[in-house]
């Protein structure tokens, strides 16, 4: 693992915007019958086709707010569009994401749901 992601994690969650997302029983339910790698393929696949371009397409409104537990990881990571990877990850704008920036950035969105993953479990 990126040993940039737990700190950054920490820091995300001091962020009261960034701290209000967590998954709901339907995206909770989605991880677990679909598994690790096919939400991973999902994440890496959102990340490639929506914010690793130089100019997104409708960039800043490309991630929607529910409808998939990646698409909540975003808001939750600031992977969400190019202006907040640029304020919380440092990849500035107007340019394509390199493969070990996209490589990060869907990590941490999975480290997040790993995390809200095994909240739940322990609830139970």
């Amino acid at each position: 693992m990126d040993p940039t992601i737990v700190p950054t994690l920490r820091r995300l969650e001091r962020s009261r915007f960034r701290a209000k997302f967590f998954l709901s029983e339907g995206d909770l339910a989605y991880c677990r019958a679909r598994g690790r790698d096919t939400v991973t393929e999902h994440a890496v696949r959102f990340v490639t086709e929506r914010l690793a371009p130089a100019q997104p397409h409708k960039d800043g409104k490309q991630t929607p707010w529910r409808g998939h537990p990646v698409f909540v990881a975003q808001h939750a990571t600031a992977t969400c569009c190019r202006g907040c990877i640029a304020k919380w990850h440092g990849i500035e704008r107007g340019r394509e994401l390199e493969p070990e920036e996209i490589a990060r950035l869907v990590e941490l969105i999975l480290a997040w749901l790993t995390a809200q993953l095994t909240r739940d479990a322990n609830r139970r």
